[in-house]
């Protein structure tokens, strides 16, 4: 598997296993997948990953590390 993000685009692409592209199908907004002809994932393509995949991560790390700052003071 390997990870690419190009920041110019905002797109973060995911290679599931090397082939080539029969089909695409977008399971939901921004997020696409790609099939090989036997219907296996060869790859995700996340659009506007900044907002829809890193900026939610960071504001779930938030809420997770608040939680944790108020045990230890607890």
């Amino acid at each position: 598997m390997k990870v690419r993000y190009d920041p110019k685009a905002d797109i973060l692409y995911i290679l599931i296993r090397d082939g080539p592209v029969a089909d695409t199908d977008e399971v939901d907004d921004d997020v696409w997948f790609e099939y090989d002809e036997n219907g296996n994932v060869v790859g995700i393509e996340i659009w506007n990953a900044g907002e829809n995949i890193i900026r939610k991560s960071l504001l779930e790390i938030e809420r997770y590390t608040k939680g944790l700052n108020e045990e230890i003071k607890a």
